[in-house]
């Protein structure tokens, strides 16, 4: 199975997507499954993960409807609040459901640089431990040394990196971003997405070649089986057409072994989500 490993869905409105700016005008529209599916097909994908794009219990219970109506979304990774007193019991109607594979906060966007490390977000990942749920990291690389202290904490949850950490493309800016990935790499139960890099590029510039060096820093790092591939669509269509995105991974794997590509393609999300494979 071929696996994107990291997109969105929503239905567009003002208040709840706030962090859509004028700049980002194309994202002011409907994005859902039927859109994202004659995607999928164009290049021969056979599936999907869903991820939040709202701190909303709604929202995860609205991605989990489309889950069970749509057989190609293998998985959601939703929200729920993990600095809450109440929990267990959002985790237990959570993972209830047979496509729940994950969980995720919009770590990068809260005003505490050290809110990864705060007791009561702590406490609630450790809930998740029971549950057999991976967390999404979410960070720009300014986070990255508090996630290595954090990911120590929890040596048995599996934590799947974000977009490569976001690090300054554009700029063509390494350090220290290069250095504390291959710390975080070095924890065995951390995977990585190779998604979400052409929006950190120049968005009406960029070329593959601008990703690369980045690409080979993050293969060094985590090797062929803690790697996998998503667009982050639809946010990935300020920068390019679906097909150029995850063209960017499938191009730069076509020299690895078969078995290699097809980890990177579809496997490792399958471990790393333990998806339920129809």
């Amino acid at each position: 199975m071929k696996i994107d490993s990291h997109q969105h869905f929503w239905k567009y409105n003002t208040a709840e997507y706030g962090w859509i700016n004028d700049e980002m005008r194309m994202l002011k529209n409907d994005f859902l499954p039927d859109h994202l599916n004659k995607e999928l097909n164009t290049i021969g994908f056979d599936g999907s993960v869903a991820v939040q794009a709202r701190q909303s219990l709604d929202e995860t219970n609205w991605l989990l409807e489309l889950a069970k109506k749509n057989k190609f979304i293998k998985g959601v990774v939703g929200w729920v609040d993990l600095c809450s007193p109440d929990i267990q019991k959002q985790l237990d109607e959570f993972a209830g459901h047979s496509k729940s594979v994950g969980v995720r906060q919009v770590i990068h966007d809260e005003p505490d640089d050290n809110y990864i490390l705060r007791s009561d977000f702590i406490n609630g990942i450790r809930q998740m431990e029971r549950f057999g749920l991976s967390y999404d990291i979410l960070i720009f690389p300014k986070h990255l040394t508090n996630a290595i202290k954090f990911v120590k904490q929890f040596p048995y949850q599996i934590f799947i990196l974000d977009h490569i950490a976001k690090p300054f493309i554009k700029d063509k800016i390494f350090s220290p971003w290069k250095e504390d990935i291959a710390k975080l790499a070095k924890l065995p139960n951390v995977f990585c997405k190779l998604s979400g890099m052409t929006t950190e590029a120049n968005w009406e510039q960029w070329n593959p070649l601008d990703i690369k060096p980045y690409l080979d820093i993050v293969f060094k790092a985590f090797g062929t089986n803690r790697l996998m591939i998503g667009s982050d669509w639809p946010v990935c269509t300020l920068t390019g057409r679906y097909l150029q995105i995850m063209g960017i991974v499938i191009d730069y794997i076509k020299t690895l072994s078969v078995s290699e590509q097809s980890q990177i393609l579809g496997e490792n999300a399958e471990k790393a989500y333990q998806l339920k494979m129809e």
